[in-house]
């Protein structure tokens, strides 16, 4: 039996104030995967991401969200962002999106999950085993905290609220390896045991495939490659390709 398909790009066209900077995507995620989006800055990464989670529209191609067919609109629809998330879309961004002025667990109740049709949230006890070291700083306002722990606190509260498919865009942002080499088997844990696709952004390549099932290389605003992660490893010349050849063309990267 098919794992679920919760993301099912085919030809997806996206960018920013009806210009398109992604052009043709296919990509798509299933339940339970661990699933790599790699490339330089600017060839359409977060892009992808924002358009997935609805920040961004769909301007072209056919794209399903845990089911749902999106339409194709000129501009974001108010409120899409919200809608998703109650249905099981998370997404953690490059800034985090954490706020510095309250403390940790003021900042993970906020990802409980609200509304009739959200799903109960996990229990904190069960997130804080995945996340054990903030146990510590529950009470530290998170603009004291460190970038690990920052991180791990955006990561908790984006799972506290049981997603589907939490995307995480660039989680190794000012981080020492040594964390990110700790918090990515962790998402391999949080794919398995919740049943959620897990859609990476990362910049450290060999780590994350190594985590990964699959992943997709980008460039421009295309997929240049795709695969098993264990295959895109032993491409150093396709992967030197995607990060030495890309020349920009998106704002956020």
């Amino acid at each position: 039996m098919s794992a679920e398909r919760l993301l099912d790009a085919r030809g997806l066209v996206a960018g920013y104030g009806g210009i398109p900077v992604v052009h043709g995507v296919d990509l798509h995620v299933d339940a339970g995967e661990v699933v790599a989006l790699l490339g330089a800055n600017g060839a359409g990464k977060t892009t992808t991401l924002l358009t997935v989670s609805g920040v961004l529209p769909v301007i072209g191609g056919e794209v399903s969200v845990l089911g749902e067919q999106q339409r194709l609109r000129r501009r974001a629809r108010p409120g899409e962002v919200a809608a998703r998330a109650r249905r099981g879309v998370a997404h953690v961004p490059e800034d985090r999106g954490l706020f510095f002025d309250l403390t940790t667990a003021e900042n993970l109740r906020l990802g409980r999950p609200r509304g009739r049709s959200a799903p109960d949230p996990l229990p904190m006890e069960q997130v804080l085993e995945w996340f054990p070291a903030l146990r510590e700083v529950m009470h530290r306002r998170a603009g004291l905290l460190s970038g690990g722990e920052q991180q791990m606190v955006a990561l908790a509260r984006a799972v506290l609220g049981r997603p589907r498919l939490l995307m995480v865009d660039e989680m190794s942002l000012g981080l020492a390896p040594i964390i990110v080499d700790h918090l990515l088997p962790v998402l391999r844990s949080i794919a398995q045991e919740l049943g959620a696709g897990v859609l990476l952004v990362e910049q450290h390549v060999a780590l994350v495939l190594a985590v990964s099932d699959r992943a997709y290389l980008m460039d421009r605003g295309t997929i240049l490659a795709s695969g098993p992660a264990s295959e895109l490893a032993e491409r150093s010349d396709l992967i030197e390709s995607g990060y030495l050849g890309a020349d920009g063309g998106e704002p956020t990267g």
